[in-house]
């Protein structure tokens, strides 16, 4: 069991602590909102777990090194007693204990920076170290050519060893990537086994937020580490996220007509989804790295 939260200097000065954490080797699960982030889904199923486990934070990474505050702005938000206090975008790592049959998790959950790359994932990874950190499992969504109205394609890959990753390949994907993409090449130097799960959101809804493709992902992560949680909550957003989507498209005769065109190529290549969403990974890391 290793206790962190005392030391000094290093990636460790970005860190604030709320308290010293122990952990009997956790799995660390990350996500960010912005790039790596579409529909909220990877946000959102990183926010349900905190709820759902009741995970208490524990430590956050400090924003003024990773942030451009004319770009992603804080904000001005009330106290109950009647003061005014500044919201900084934050990085924060909250902890789940015994949730994996005497296992840990820890939630790592934030916003992707837009400086120090390098120091921010070597100030997690501090934390993973430090930890005795078994695996990191990453949350990410993309826009890609998808119908709402069928199941959610989760995109998997891995790299290390261990007994949860079987079955998952190496991501052969080369292009621009976020900060997700830097999180695992560093996990790679240190040896840290990850997961990399990736759900994906119909391109024609772009701006809403989708419950659905958050619960895909806490699908996907309850199979992987064979935990337990509900989603009944998540469930019932979803059947109303389906019904709000299709009142908004069924008012556009074209949109209607390009879904069936998605549906009848999702019901006829189904089984092939996860090279099909390889190549939709590769189409839309490059697209977006042209802004």
């Amino acid at each position: 069991m290793t206790y962190v939260g005392e030391e000094t200097g290093g990636p460790n000065q970005h860190l604030e602590w709320y308290q010293p954490r122990s952990a009997e080797k956790p799995v660390l699960v990350v996500a960010f909102a912005g790039w790596n982030d579409a529909g909220n889904a990877a946000s959102s199923a990183a926010e349900y777990l905190e709820q759902t486990w009741s995970a208490a934070p524990f430590a956050t990474i400090d924003a003024e090194e990773f942030f451009d505050f004319t770009t992603i702005r804080p904000s001005v938000e009330l106290t109950p007693s009647g003061g005014r206090r500044i919201s900084w975008p934050s990085t924060t790592f909250s902890f789940a204990e015994g949730v994996l049959e005497g296992r840990d998790v820890i939630i790592c959950r934030g916003v992707e920076p837009q400086l120090k790359w390098r120091t921010f994932t070597d100030t997690i990874l501090q934390v993973a170290q430090d930890m005795d950190v078994s695996m990191v499992v990453t949350f990410g969504a993309l826009l890609a050519d998808v119908p709402h109205t069928r199941p959610t394609v989760v995109y998997s890959s891995s790299l290390g060893g261990l007994p949860e990753l079987e079955g998952l390949e190496p991501s052969s994907y080369e292009g621009p990537t976020g900060i997700v993409g830097v999180l695992h090449s560093a996990c790679a130097v240190l040896g840290i086994p990850y997961g990399s799960l990736w759900a994906a959101v119909p391109t024609y809804v772009p701006g809403a937020v989708s419950p659905k493709a958050a619960l895909a992902l806490l699908k996907r992560l309850r199979d992987l580490l064979n935990a337990e949680f509900e989603t009944d909550e998540l469930q019932r957003e979803s059947i109303e996220y389906v019904r709000q989507v299709d009142a908004y498209v069924e008012e556009d005769p074209e949109t209607v007509e390009f879904i069936g065109e998605l549906e009848r190529h999702y019901d006829a290549n189904h089984e092939a989804s996860p090279e099909q969403l390889v190549a939709e990974v590769e189409q839309f890391l490059r697209q977006r790295g042209d802004h």
